[in-house]
């Protein structure tokens, strides 16, 4: 296998800290030899065929989730591929095997990573990508934030989105009525097919007006990762003893560094202690309604990847849960940047995911 390689590979490491992936990383070239001569004994050596995009991967760049962390570091957080050489204690793996990495440095053509990081996969596809930190947040945050159980109203906000279409389903799946929010029909076409049993475009809809109107007892349960207006909205929208699961904010991702206008009254630029902007959230509209709001961050749960990605694999073989990626045409690593701007123009349906060689099968979404 390791002749096979070429002689040298690419990856992306971080030089200068922002939330514009460009202008944070560099694309550099190093040996495949060097690599190969000194592997770690726990290691295995990876050739990625598949990368996955995540709307946090600007704030990775940012340094926004490790501030002692300083450039240069690796960054990417998801891919698939195949073992390519394993260290001298390595145990279970083998040259050859498709494997999935969930950590931090999956954005290279070739990784190396200790064997007890890895996931093993049935075979090099895509589909299993949304699986991984999309898939395990939406599955463990429905668990343990939103406590849900079946016969309840759930509202899911960005739900085309990847870890939106993985929630949809898991909430329809458990037997409750889901409600999802999209800007697009064909979005909303996507979801109705997915089980959504409302789907509100919230470029045509008021998504709080249609809540309100249709649902007057409120929803049970929001899995909500847009943050701002959009948050603010489904707060209203709780009802008794609701539950809102604050996964992400993406609507403040790239919008809260280094904005002139991002000032307080008195001109002050404003400092948040995260880094990634923030939401006030009314307490007296929790009180008045016995309702709560959780955030999840998906590190603090890995006791719990193997377990529930056991279960996601399972309801993918019982055609119980589709997971659907979105590839448009992109292609080879170089395709990263342009990926991630995608993702962040809303325009993707599914999880984005870039192949080291696209076959026209991938073009469409589901």
């Amino acid at each position: 296998m390791a002749s096979s390689l070429p002689p040298t590979f690419r990856k992306y490491v971080v030089h200068t800290l922002s939330t514009d992936f460009n202008k944070a990383t560099r694309l550099e070239t190093l040996k495949t030899a060097d690599v190969l001569a000194s592997i770690p004994p726990t290691h295995v050596v990876i050739k990625h065929h598949y990368w996955a995009i995540n709307a946090s991967d600007i704030n990775y760049t940012a340094g926004r989730y490790d501030p002692t962390k300083k450039p240069p570091f690796d960054t990417g957080f998801e891919a698939v591929g195949e073992i390519v050489a394993v260290g001298s204690a390595v145990k279970g793996y083998k040259v050859g095997q498709p494997v999935a990495v969930a950590s931090y440095g999956a954005f290279t053509e070739i990784q190396v990573i200790d064997y007890r990081m890895v996931i093993p996969v049935p075979s090099l596809r895509p589909d299993f990508l949304p699986l991984l930190v999309s898939g395990l947040t939406s599955y463990l945050a429905l668990k343990h934030q939103g406590q849900m159980t079946t016969g309840e109203t759930v509202l899911v906000t960005a739900a085309a989105g990847g870890a939106g279409q993985i929630a949809v389903q898991l909430a329809k799946r458990a037997g409750n009525h889901v409600i999802g929010t999209c800007s697009s029909d064909a979005k909303a076409e996507m979801l109705k097919k997915l089980g959504c049993d409302r789907v509100i475009n919230y470029k045509t809809e008021n998504v709080k007006q249609v809540i309100r109107k249709h649902y007057p007892r409120g929803v049970d349960i929001v899995y909500e990762s847009v943050g701002g207006q959009m948050l603010q909205d489904c707060v209203s929208c709780l009802g008794q003893k609701g539950r809102l699961i604050v996964i992400g904010s993406i609507s403040n991702y790239a919008s809260s560094e280094s904005n002139p206008e991002d000032t307080k009254g008195d001109g002050k630029k404003k400092v948040f202690a995260t880094g990634f902007g923030e939401d006030a959230v009314s307490t007296v509209a929790l009180l008045n309604k016995s309702a709560t709001v959780a955030g999840f961050f998906f590190p603090h749960y890995a006791k719990e990847y193997p377990a529930a990605l056991r279960d996601l694999f399972k309801f993918v073989d019982e055609k119980t849960l589709t997971p659907v990626v979105d590839m448009v045409d992109f292609e080879g690593i170089t395709s990263i940047p342009d990926a991630i701007h995608y993702l962040h123009s809303g325009k993707n349906m599914g999880k984005v995911v870039v192949p080291l060689i696209r076959s026209d099968k991938q073009k469409s979404h589901l």
